[in-house]
């Protein structure tokens, strides 16, 4: 494995267990996070919009949109254009705690980013991007 991927890697699991830890007194797995940024920005996002957009499986986004309509966190409401199509809604309470996911996951960010330049910071976010960008495309050919 190169070094690239092993960083990446680690980083992201480090991720994971920072969001397990911080997330768990809202009552919220790691993974949903990122379900209910994109689901707040986009209102109405189909399961399957938004397994493209955050790059999980169909059967996760299924599962545990699931788990977050259990939770009282999010809506899931058949299209009125299709009905096999579900449409994923933010509820007041999930509107609620999006101003706490973004605080601590901006303090997951300032801690990895501490010591590095604004310039340094925004390199790195163009080289991410282009790497997210073909494992995205990746993900949608398989």
């Amino acid at each position: 494995m190169s070094q690239i991927i092993r960083d990446i890697t680690e980083i992201s699991r480090c991720g994971a267990q920072y969001q397990a830890e911080t997330f768990a007194d809202m009552g919220l797995k790691s993974c949903h996070a990122s379900y209910l940024l994109e689901i707040c920005a986009h209102p109405g996002i189909s399961q399957d919009q938004l397994a493209s957009r955050i790059c999980f499986n169909k059967s996760n986004i299924a599962r545990q949109a699931a788990a977050l309509e259990e939770n009282g966190l999010l809506r899931r409401v058949p299209s009125l254009e299709d009905k096999r199509v579900l449409e994923l809604y933010p509820t007041q309470k999930a509107l609620e705690l999006l101003p706490q996911i973004t605080a601590r996951l901006g303090q997951w960010e300032a801690l990895l980013t501490q010591d590095i330049t604004e310039e340094e910071t925004a390199a790195l976010e163009a080289l991410l991007l282009r790497m997210r960008a073909r494992a995205a495309a990746w993900m949608e050919a398989h």
